[in-house]
């Protein structure tokens, strides 16, 4: 497999840190980076932060891919890429982001109970842009959870967001795959792969 334009990109290795509401596959998905890491030959530490797994909690995800890693943890402002799950959860973590560094958002907001009891009003998408401008212009939204239901399956938006970051990042789709092949039940394979396809190819240019 090609890998030299992810090892021109990311000559000291890549962290990721991926953020999510509990329920939207966050934990898989980092899981399947981090297997992902390995199957390309790199030393891969990772770490999750979560409310003891309750549904509707900020779950964290840290990834971190290199020639060796000691921590798992990523300092503020050196993440290369965030996956964001949720729009909301974008914006409380684009502090962590490098200076230009990828930002890969699933446009669909899960309102909190702050903002569904009038304390807070959800950001509209213009001011989300808006305040993530100062960190990166490398920003990407894709409708995650609209392209699974389109499938039949709205459990996979998270696969969708790796398939978009397949080819973002110039990843063998094939690799992927295996990799995620290896960490779901079989009978879901099939819908899992249209998704992942689906992903790959909602990124333009």
């Amino acid at each position: 497999m090609d890998q030299k334009k992810l090892k021109k990109d990311y000559p000291d290795g890549v962290n990721f840190l991926l953020t999510g509401v509990g329920g939207q596959g966050t934990i898989l998905a980092s899981n399947v980076l981090a297997d992902l890491g390995l199957a390309l030959g790199y030393d891969v530490k990772k770490a999750e932060i979560h409310g003891m797994s309750q549904r509707g909690g900020t779950v964290i995800s840290y990834i971190r891919w290199g020639e060796q890693v000691f921590s798992p943890i990523i300092s503020k402002g050196d993440a290369d890429i965030i996956i964001a799950f949720e729009k909301l959860e974008a914006l409380r973590s684009i502090e962590q982001i490098k200076p230009g560094g990828l930002l890969l958002i699933n446009d669909y907001a899960i309102v909190p109970v702050t903002v569904s009891s009038g304390i807070f009003e959800y950001p509209e998408d213009e001011k989300i842009h808006k305040t993530i401008i100062p960190f990166t212009s490398n920003e990407f939204w894709v409708k995650g959870l609209d392209i699974a239901e389109e499938i039949g399956y709205p459990k996979a938006s998270n696969v969708v967001l790796l398939g978009a970051l397949s080819t973002l990042l110039g990843i063998d789709e094939q690799v992927f795959l295996k990799v995620i092949a290896a960490r779901i039940p079989q009978k879901y394979y099939s819908l899992n792969e249209l998704a992942f396809q689906r992903g790959a190819n909602s990124i333009i240019g």
